[in-house]
């Protein structure tokens, strides 16, 4: 059975437009996710602290749910935003950045939590030091943008605007 195998659908040569401030914008993307994320996380040990407070001490035992929360909430989190309509999270869209497939599909939930794991994953067990890998390939794929075959650019609004434009002939 034949394997097709489909080529890169985005070429930082002949499409600067596409990757032209994504890793400076992906980081302030990152900033903003990760508020997002914390956000209701902080509100949840807030009204388990007051709770506690309330029943002598009994509701403190709730903290327990909080580590498995985070972790179901992120991923959660970057599923749907990654594999929505737009493949982007919050901080992508505020910084005008999608997920694409390296041929050119938009995310998908499964693809969105994985995407988030293996970040995560990366980072932890390889040191932040892996984040470097982005200034040695043309794409700027961070480690696990390469092992899951992901690439992010800017959207096409964005693209567009930064695309040269074309002198018309007089």
């Amino acid at each position: 059975m034949p394997i097709d195998v489909k080529p890169h659908a985005y070429d930082p040569t002949r499409q600067p437009e596409l990757f032209e401030g994504v890793l400076a914008r992906r980081v302030v993307a990152f900033l903003i996710d990760f508020i997002v994320i914390a956000l209701p996380l902080v509100g949840a040990a807030m009204f388990i602290f007051a709770f506690g407070i309330v029943t002598l001490g009994l509701g403190w035992a709730l903290y327990w749910l909080l580590s498995p929360a985070s972790v179901i909430w992120a991923i959660c989190y970057f599923g749907f935003t990654l594999g929505g309509p737009r493949s982007a999270t919050v901080g992508m869209r505020v910084m005008d950045l999608e997920l694409r497939t390296w041929y050119g599909a938009p995310g998908y939930f499964v693809l969105g939590a994985v995407h988030a794991i293996a970040f995560w994953f990366t980072v932890s067990f390889f040191t932040p030091f892996v984040l470097l890998v982005c200034f040695f390939n043309r794409r700027r794929r961070l480690l696990h943008d390469m092992l899951l075959g992901t690439i992010i650019i800017n959207n096409a609004e964005r693209a567009q605007m930064l695309r040269p434009t074309q002198v018309q002939p007089a």
